[in-house]
């Protein structure tokens, strides 16, 4: 017996990338030759896996405009091979000018990582959501209501993210050499608008003495 999950439903994707691509060709005949050419990106954009947060859609920008990286939470994880090959290759191959970490409000991986629940294998993955939560703990714990403080974990999370960008030594090394801006920035559901969070990094000099490479 065919498994209720063994359907044809994901055949409407290969169908929605045909219209797709026939409606690009009608606005542009040298659409897909021009993607061709290769990429020069202006921005690394670092965010949540969400499926309601893409980059491209709630910015307005084009297929080429940013270079994307998402995992739970928009994570910068020292020991992430991933996120660190991505932020190598924006960084040294595509030169962006710009590396944006973008959170979101409502952010499932934030919600978990405030209770005490097991969620197995993802405990180590939301530990440094927690860590974050204690660094900040006195100002968290002074917001009585639950929501307006997952919010501000969730503020306060893209603002470390982009605190740990600013460490790596890709980011340092760029920085000796020409002009890179880190920014943290949250997108609301409600509005669909993206805030700011002003807490842009420009240079070395707005780091800890300890996190300085020579």
């Amino acid at each position: 017996m065919m498994n209720q999950l063994d359907d044809n439903s994901y055949e409407r994707l290969l169908e929605g990338n045909k219209r797709w691509s026939k409606e690009k060709l009608a606005k542009d005949p040298e659409f897909f030759e021009e993607l061709t050419k290769g990429q020069q990106p202006s921005y690394l954009w670092i965010g949540c896996s969400d499926s309601r947060v893409p980059a491209n859609e709630i910015t307005d920008t084009k297929s080429g405009e940013i270079f994307v990286h998402r995992n739970v939470a928009n994570l910068v994880i020292h020991t992430d091979m991933n996120m660190l090959s991505v932020l190598y290759y924006a960084v040294n191959v595509l030169h962006v000018k710009h590396i944006i970490v973008c959170g979101h409000y409502g952010c499932g991986g934030v919600l978990a990582a405030m209770d005490n629940r097991n969620y197995g294998l993802v405990n180590k993955w939301l530990r440094n959501i927690k860590d974050v939560y204690v660094n900040y703990k006195k100002e968290l714990e002074e917001i009585p209501d639950q929501q307006k403080r997952a919010n501000r974990l969730v503020e306060l999370n893209v603002i470390e993210q982009v605190r740990n960008l600013a460490k790596t030594s890709i980011v340092q090394d760029a920085w000796k050499k020409r002009s890179l801006a880190i920014h943290g920035w949250v997108y609301g559901f409600n509005n669909g608008i993206i805030s700011d969070l002003d807490c842009r990094i420009n240079d070395i000099n707005d780091l800890d003495p300890i996190y300085r490479y020579e």
